[in-house]
């Protein structure tokens, strides 16, 4: 009797767990790279890059606060919003501040690992626009946004600072 009922909760025990793993690494970001009018790598080495964007509730949140040094970056993008609005602060040494709104248009697709998985969204970004105070272009390099965050979605060409 002993060795039914183990071997009934070792049937338990093994139906109650699933094969399927949740990816670890599962955020679904963007990735821009800084370049030059020339088409070289840009890189802010003292100029400060702030991009905030509105949320759902109306306030605004920062994604990247004053950074510097940098030739890329990466970004969230929201899940189901067809459009997503940044807007970017470059501070020069000088003291000029330079605003521009980057404007991204996306397509939104569910994307399911398992039951036991949280959903994730995938997008396809469509359309790219932005004011030109400081940036001179944006460029889509890849349309596809899923878990591969090695992959340059935007080429953002800033324009001359010196």
């Amino acid at each position: 009797m002993r060795k039914i009922i183990g071997f009934i909760f070792t049937i338990l025990a093994i139906g109650a767990c699933t094969n399927i793993d949740c990816p670890v690494e599962n955020r679904v970001i963007t990735v821009y790279n800084l370049k030059k009018a020339n088409g070289s790598t840009d890189t802010l080495k003292v100029d400060t890059l702030t991009v905030k964007t509105r949320v759902a509730d109306g306030n605004d949140s920062t994604l990247l606060n004053r950074v510097t040094g940098i030739t890329s970056y990466d970004m969230n993008i929201s899940f189901t919003q067809p459009e997503d609005v940044f807007f970017y602060t470059l501070l020069d040494t000088l003291g000029n501040t330079y605003r521009d709104t980057v404007y991204v248009k996306k397509e939104n697709y569910p994307h399911f690992e398992s039951v036991d998985c949280q959903p994730a969204y995938f997008h396809k970004l469509t359309e790219v626009r932005t004011t030109h105070h400081i940036i001179d272009s944006i460029v889509i390099k890849r349309s596809t946004v899923n878990y591969d965050s090695k992959n340059e979605h935007f080429h953002i060409y800033f324009k001359a600072r010196y």
